[in-house]
């Protein structure tokens, strides 16, 4: 048994396919759908989104928005999503550097500012943590995912 799952920003469709299994960055904790899940939409906070096909575990950034599940579908209406494989773990680095950089320098006193650096700190870390995934994995029942 499957579910559809899509993955859906404002200028692209990032993943469409039938899953196994979807793991979700929700604002209120992480969140595994299967099958069968009982309906129900929930806001996502920036992370990692895991999806299992076959076996296979992708994965996914994503800068928070929201997911409708239904019982046989998933739709991740995502503010920002790319998968590890389009990730550009350089310029991910140097922004990491740069906000790094600007908390160095000293806590602004504006607070919108302080949150802007923080959330692009969190920004660069998930998308450097999800682009060194770049290999799918393959799963094992009863097991952690190992490295093909």
């Amino acid at each position: 048994m499957s579910l559809q799952c899509d993955i859906v920003t404002q200028e692209r469709l990032v993943f469409s396919g039938q899953v196994d299994m979807v793991s979700l960055p929700g604002t209120e904790g992480r969140m595994g759908i299967l099958p069968e899940h009982m309906p129900m939409l929930t806001t996502l906070d920036f992370g990692e989104v895991i999806v299992r096909e076959h076996g296979q575990e992708s994965y996914y950034a994503i800068g928070g928005g929201f997911a409708e599940i239904q019982p046989d579908r998933v739709v991740i209406l995502a503010d920002s999503a790319e998968s590890a494989v389009e990730i550009d773990l350089e310029r991910a680095q140097r922004a990491r550097e740069s906000a790094e950089k600007a908390m160095r320098e000293g806590v602004p006193e504006d607070p919108v500012r302080y949150a802007q650096i923080r959330a692009a700190l969190r920004r660069a870390d998930i998308r450097i943590d999800v682009s060194r995934r770049r290999r799918p994995r393959r799963t094992i029942p009863g097991l952690a995912s190992q490295e093909e």
